[in-house]
C-alpha cells in the first residue's frame, strides 16, 4: 500500500507522487484529496471516496491511499505501507512568510481539543517558538489571541487560507486585531515573525 500526499492545493504533487497515482489501479481518498489528484489519474482506476477512515487499514496491497498535505503532518502516515511526501501547507505557509523552519514548533487543533492546543500554543511561545497550527473549522482565533499571555503582546498572527488555491488569503494581525478566517480551510502562525 502506498500513502500519497497529494499537496496542500493544486499543483502541490511531487514527481514520485503523480507516479505513484498514475501507476495505481485502486486509489482511496478525500473528495479534496481525488480532485488534487485528478488530473493523474487514469480513467481506467477506480478512485473511490474514504467514508470509513478505520477500515483503511484493510485495504488491499495495491491500493493507493491519497492523503492531502503531507501524510506525516498530522494526516494518514499512521497507516502501513510506503508513505510518498507531499508538499504540506506547513512548508508552504514557511516558504510563503519566509518563516525558518527551524524557529517553529507544530500544534495540532485540528478535529482536537482546543483548549489543550491553546495550552500548548503558550507553551511553545513561552520558549520563543513561532507555533504553526493545524487549525478547524472551529477554532477560535479570537480566543487564541485572548489566551495568550500578556508577555506575548507583541506576537504576530497569520491566518493563511486555501493556500496554492488561485483564492489563496493570507492576513496579519496581533493579538489586540487577530486576523479573520474567511474559510474553513485555514492554517495558522503565532509568534514574533
Amino acid at each position: 500500500m502506498n500513502i500519497v500526499g497529494v499537496g496542500c492545493g493544486p499543483g502541490m504533487l511531487t514527481e514520485d507522487a503523480i507516479s505513484a497515482i498514475e501507476n495505481a489501479d485502486i486509489i482511496y481518498g478525500s473528495e479534496r484529496a481525488i480532485e488534487l489528484a485528478s488530473a493523474h489519474i487514469r480513467k481506467d482506476c477506480d478512485a473511490r471516496i474514504i467514508t470509513d477512515y478505520k477500515a483503511l487499514r484493510t485495504l488491499p496491497d495495491n491500493a493507493v491511499i491519497l492523503s492531502t498535505g503531507d501524510p506525516m503532518l498530522a494526516g494518514l502516515g499512521y497507516l502501513e505501507g510506503e508513505i510518498i511526501s507531499g508538499i504540506s501547507s506547513y512548508q508552504y505557509a514557511c516558504a510563503k512568510l519566509k518563516i525558518p523552519m527551524i524557529k517553529t514548533a507544530i500544534v495540532n487543533a485540528h478535529a482536537k481539543d482546543h483548549e489543550k492546543a491553546l495550552e500548548d500554543i503558550s507553551f511553545e511561545i513561552s520558549r520563543e517558538k513561532i507555533v504553526f497550527v493545524i487549525a478547524d473549522p472551529e477554532f477560535d482565533i479570537l480566543r487564541l489571541a485572548k489566551s495568550l499571555p500578556a508577555e506575548s503582546q507583541d506576537c504576530k498572527i497569520a491566518a493563511c487560507e486555501r493556500l496554492g488555491y488561485p483564492d489563496e488569503r493570507i492576513a496579519i494581525g496581533d493579538l489586540n486585531e487577530p486576523p479573520v478566517a474567511e474559510s474553513g480551510l485555514f492554517v495558522l502562525f503565532v509568534g514574533m515573525f
